[in-house]
């Protein structure tokens, strides 16, 4: 039986060594995020998740039960994005997925190559776009329909209000889409 978020972290406040497991359990959906804010770099981009897992472990006994876990490592991930950010005076790039640089390895011949590519290069349209977009309106896009966050769990990341997040989705969606239809990929 899987333990959970909270029991893993009780049993890491005993034993140090059990903070391997919930490195395991968030690594690689956190890395996805970092890239999804816009890290280009993959190594810059496993830095900024190694900070964030040194901060979890350094505040695991300030961590409150009563709250997700998951929003818990989120909201310090989002908060050593925006310090990386800042440090670096940029703005965030927006990557394109791996696996659309290596389409014709994966496309089976069964499949409409025509319709395959074409899905890549607006999943690449779409990525680039969001790059664009300001980046409170980026980071409620990314962490509702990428992340699949709650308002609830995205307001407690960003420490917004609720109806903030609502408004910045919807301006983040109308944003997005004339982004998309000034590039005249397609219409959301």
């Amino acid at each position: 039986m899987e333990l959970s978020d909270q029991d893993m972290v009780q049993q890491t406040l005993r034993d140090r060594h059990m903070f391997r497991v919930l490195v395991e359990r968030y690594q690689a959906s956190l890395l996805r995020y970092i890239r999804r804010l816009g890290c280009r770099d993959v190594e810059v981009a496993k830095d900024i998740l190694q900070e964030s897992f040194i901060k979890v472990y350094l505040n695991l006994n300030d961590y409150d039960s009563a709250f997700s876990f998951s929003t818990w490592i989120y909201r310090i991930t989002h908060n050593e994005m925006m310090s990386y950010f800042r440090k670096q005076k940029n703005r965030p790039q927006a990557v394109a997925e791996e696996s659309g640089l290596y389409i014709f390895d994966t496309v089976p011949d069964d499949l409409d190559v025509v319709e395959e590519i074409d899905t890549k290069f607006r999943n690449q349209a779409v990525a680039l776009a969001i790059g664009r977009l300001k980046p409170h309106y980026r980071d409620v896009l990314v962490l509702r329909f990428f992340e699949e966050k709650s308002y609830e769990e995205i307001a407690d990341i960003l420490q917004i209000p609720n109806g903030t997040v609502a408004t910045y989705i919807a301006r983040g969606k109308t944003e997005l889409s004339s982004l998309l239809k000034e590039h005249k990929v397609y219409e959301l």
